[in-house]
Parts: structure tokens; sequence; C-alpha cells
């Protein structure tokens, strides 16, 4: 099955590559050298208020404008993480639905959920060892119920 080519905005595309860029170790080593530039031109300008104007005003911009370019990217991430997540929680039988939507939850009320989650931890910890719970057989084995609970709902489907 191909995959659709989502369109995505102009805003949304110049965000997520200058937040790449600017994260990259090139970017990092631009950044200083030009610190690094404008220090070594302080002799030059006598250390004057026009020298030390041209750094702040220079970072104060970018970082004013690199907050909503960050901001922007991150929005996405989190809204990506907070739909896998959901669909973990929707789709495994044993989970409570109603942390679908724990995120609109006041602080109070995710506290109360969290220790029911650390009392369920704690009994985990008695009962079971980290190496135990956590195996490679027991991921081959989930692994492949997954490919026969796919394959049964193929074929249901193929039926109807």
């Amino acid at each position: 099955m191909a995959k659709k080519k989502i369109k995505k905005s102009f805003f949304e595309r110049f965000s997520a590559k200058v937040t790449n860029a600017t994260g990259s170790t090139p970017a990092f080593i631009i950044a200083c050298l030009l610190v690094v530039v404008w220090a070594a031109t302080g002799p030059v300008f006598n250390y004057s208020e026009t020298w030390q104007l041209v750094i702040n005003t220079g970072t104060t911009i970018i970082t004013f404008l690199m907050v909503f370019l960050i901001q922007k990217s991150q929005n996405k991430d989190s809204m990506a993480i907070q739909l896998k997540l959901n669909e973990l929680v929707a789709s495994n039988d044993l989970s409570s639905n109603r942390l679908v939507s724990v995120e609109d939850l006041s602080e109070d009320e995710m506290k109360v959920i969290r220790k029911y989650y650390e009392k369920l931890s704690s009994l985990t910890e008695k009962d079971i060892s980290m190496h135990i719970s956590h195996s490679i057989e027991e991921a081959e084995h989930r692994n492949n119920q997954k490919n026969s609970l796919r394959k049964q709902r193929i074929i249901k489907k193929d039926k109807s």
C-alpha cells in the first residue's frame, strides 16, 4: 500500500528545517565562531556601546524568533507523542480508556492517578525481576502475537 503524501504548511516545513538546522553541530560551531569574531573585533571598535549593541541586538532577535520556531516543533512533537500514547492505551484491553485524555485533568487529579501507578509499580517490583519481564523472548512472543492477530483481522475483513 503506497503512503499518501500529506501536504504540510509552509510554516510547518520551515520551522522543522530551521529547528533541525539550528540544533546541529555546524550551527553551534558557526554561532561560536560569530561570538569569537565579535569578541576579536572589540579592540578595533574600542569596545564601544555600538560594538556591544551589535551582539546584544543580534542575539535578542534570534532568540525571540527561535522561541516561536522551537515551540511550534515542540507542540507538534508533543501532539504526536500524545496520539501514540492514546493509541497504546486505547488498543490495550487491560488499560483504562480514562487515560486517553489524561492531559486534560487537573494536577490534583493526575496526582491521584500517579499514586495508583506508583503502588502498581511497587507491587510489580516485589513480584518480577526486570530481566524476566523484559526479555528478548518476550519481545519475539509479543511480535508473533501481533502478527497472528493482524492475519486474523485481514481474514475476517476479506470474508465480509
